[in-house]
C-alpha cells in the first residue's frame, strides 16, 4: 500500500510517500515494513524497518517526522488503488498517530 501527503520539510514544499508493506506470515500475526520517501529519496527511520504491528511503524514515522520538522497536510492524502482492503483499514484506524500535536 503506497500513501502520499503534501507538505514541507524544513518550510520547503515537497511529496512524502509513505509504502506500506505487509507480510502475512500466518493467520495469527503479521509483520509490517514502513518506507518514508520524499520525492523518491529514501528517508532512514529511527529503529528497524520491520515491527509486529502498523501502529508501531506508524508511531515510528510520527517521532522522525516530528525531530525532522516534517510536516504532513492530512487533507492531501492519496492512497494507492493496489492495497489489500485489510491494510487500509488498519491504516485508516491507526494514522491518527501521524497527526498527533
Amino acid at each position: 500500500m503506497v500513501v502520499q501527503y503534501q507538505g514541507k520539510q524544513n518550510g520547503v514544499p515537497t511529496t512524502f510517500t509513505i509504502r506500506i508493506i505487509g507480510n502475512n506470515l500466518s493467520k495469527s500475526s503479521s509483520n509490517y515494513q514502513v518506507d518514508l520517501l520524499v520525492s523518491n529519496k529514501q528517508l532512514p527511520t529511527f529503529t528497524t524497518s520491520i515491527h509486529q504491528s502498523l501502529y508501531n511503524c506508524l508511531k515510528e514515522i510520527y517521532l522522525f517526522r516530528k525531530h525532522n520538522h516534517i510536516n504532513f497536510d492530512a487533507a492531501s492524502e492519496t492512497v494507492s488503488t493496489q492495497l489489500v482492503p485489510y491494510d487500509l483499514v488498519l491504516y485508516n484506524s491507526n494514522k491518527k498517530v501521524l497527526f498527533l500535536e
